[in-house]
């Protein structure tokens, strides 16, 4: 079951910008607090990518521009095997738009709520694949800050790829991050530690212990700690200090040893980077250029007979949304017909901060990004064959010369 999808022809030119009719509409696969994805086929090269619209009115309305803005920042400057990489990002009237890797095998989330049981060598594949990712976002002072099984997505093999940047910090060379974010039940003690009212700073660490919680829940199929997200702070720093997660005895030492090194409320203690990960006896055996190439293959392998999704979202984008995204065209085209203003100064306003969206708005085509630097660097190329052959040319010259 499809979601309709333009009439336009491709347009393939290379100075035409990616839009909206250079994608085929499959099938709607999930939703967020203010955007939805769907299965997206590229007209000219037939690659499938996942592309989450969201609409521009909502994420104005809720004050969200400013997250959407800062994930497009952050991502067209990404890319890694264990991460959902961006490719392309435009807008139209209504929606921002924001295409990535299609990963069919499903969100963690999905499969926990499946009662899939990890073994304990998946989750240490896991939590080998997404250090790596860890360990690349820290080259690029990156702190996600929404680790958690929801965000991380499974590709047809099994391997994970780390999404949703949308409140991720960027911290300058020795500074730490202070504005609180994240999902409670996965976010470290410190982000809930203020001093005289003022934060007093977090930084890479706590997406290592998000990291641990994960590891935890995927295994025991429940999280080590109890709390709700509105649980006061207040209260969720007591049931750091009061309760200690309980391991059971069927998990082996260095799986218990590594979750306490995870999951240890000194940030000075806690493993909290790549290096310090490795330097355990218990990932001795890995090899990590092997992983990096997804050459081991993990203990778990989504069905791909199946979506790995709950399928009430595309019924809700055919029968419950008011406008979906398969009438986009029409509804467009219907709206530029009818375009009119009540001439009030909230909707003066609302317009405003609209223009503001349709200005700020970042365009990013990835695709022909890397064009240039093949052009660029085979151009590069050729330039150094031809200064090393005035450089033989001359050579020869001035021997001639010298020799006359």
């Amino acid at each position: 079951m499809g979601l309709g999808q333009s009439s336009k022809a491709p347009v393939t030119e290379d100075t035409d910008e990616v839009n909206f009719d250079h994608f085929q509409i499959l099938r709607a696969i999930g939703k967020g607090s203010f955007g939805k994805v769907c299965i997206v086929q590229k007209k000219d090269t037939k690659k499938m990518y996942a592309m989450k619209y969201m609409n521009k009115l909502k994420c104005v309305e809720r004050n969200e521009v400013r997250n959407v803005l800062k994930e497009l920042q952050i991502m067209q400057n990404l890319e890694h095997p264990f991460l959902v990489n961006f490719w392309y990002s435009f807008q139209d009237e209504e929606d921002m738009f924001m295409v990535v890797d299609l990963l069919l095998g499903g969100d963690l989330r999905y499969h926990l709520q499946q009662n899939v049981h990890f073994s304990e060598s998946t989750v240490k594949l896991y939590i080998c694949e997404l250090s790596l990712a860890l360990g690349y976002l820290r080259t690029k002072r990156i702190i996600h800050r929404d680790i958690k099984p929801d965000n991380i997505l499974l590709d047809e093999n099994g391997h994970v790829h780390l999404t949703d940047f949308n409140i991720a910090a960027i911290v300058k060379e020795d500074l730490k991050a202070t504005s609180i974010a994240g999902t409670k039940p996965y976010m470290a003690p410190e982000l809930f530690q203020t001093f005289e009212g003022f934060h007093p700073g977090y930084s890479f660490s706590v997406d290592w212990w998000s990291l641990g919680i994960t590891a935890y829940e995927l295994l025991r199929g429940q999280r080590p700690y109890v709390m709700r997200s509105s649980t006061p702070a207040n209260e969720i720093l007591q049931t750091f200090h009061k309760v200690y997660p309980s391991y059971p005895a069927a998990w082996s030492l260095e799986m218990k040893s590594l979750l306490r090194k995870l999951l240890c409320i000194d940030v000075k203690q806690r493993i909290s980077c790549l290096a310090e990960l490795q330097e355990l006896d218990y990932m001795s055996d890995v090899n990590v250029d092997a992983v990096l190439s997804k050459q081991i293959p993990p203990g778990f392998i989504p069905n791909r007979r199946r979506l790995n999704c709950d399928p009430t979202f595309e019924l809700e984008e055919m029968i419950l949304e008011s406008k979906p995204l398969h009438k986009k065209k029409k509804r467009l085209a219907r709206k530029t017909k009818d375009q009119g203003s009540d001439g009030s100064p909230q909707n003066g306003q609302l317009q405003q901060r609209l223009d503001n969206v349709q200005r700020d708005f970042i365009v990013f085509n990835r695709e022909k990004s890397k064009k240039e630097v093949v052009e660029s660097s085979e151009l590069s190329m050729s330039e150094k064959n031809k200064a090393i052959e005035d450089g033989q040319n001359n050579n020869v010259e001035q021997a001639a010369y010298l020799s006359g």
